[in-house]
């Protein structure tokens, strides 16, 4: 699983940093705080319609290599925090795998398509990371 998470990062980070270079090579001071939303314009150059779709596509394939890294992680913990008395591994019991499993993705699925904007979602994940830097994670490193 480590080799899966560092190359699954190394593209995912490339993709973020090649998008957002030329991304700025391309509009210079008119890019947008979303990069991803200067390319829903006509670019005005050779084959600008194609460098959209290449694009989107890259975001595409970001989202699928990214999901499934996230997800495993997500579903471990959320496993051990639940099932902490638990002496089966997650692999092995089917039915607890299964279970957490469809909630998550019913879970996901229902935010998708109820929250209006994905802003919305990256403020409250920053302002809950900002605070849990700044306060809650030098606290456990103390304590411990």
């Amino acid at each position: 699983m480590h080799s899966v998470v560092r190359a699954s990062l190394t593209l995912c980070s490339s993709v973020y940093l090649l998008t957002s270079f030329f991304g700025f090579l391309l509009f210079g001071d008119d890019t947008l705080s979303d990069v991803l939303a200067n390319f829903d314009t006509n670019l005005g150059i050779p084959f600008g319609s194609a460098l959209n779709d290449a694009v989107r596509f890259s975001y595409a394939a970001h989202l699928v290599l990214v999901f499934p890294v996230v997800f495993y992680a997500l579903r471990v913990n959320i496993d051990g925090l639940i099932f902490t008395s638990s002496r089966r591994p997650l692999v092995v019991d089917n039915f607890r795998f299964a279970s957490i499993t469809i909630a998550l993705v019913g879970l996901i699925f229902m935010g998708a398509n109820f929250i209006p904007s994905i802003w919305d979602l990256f403020q409250f994940t920053g302002a809950t990371a900002a605070v849990c830097l700044g306060f809650i994670f030098p606290a456990a490193i103390t304590l411990k």
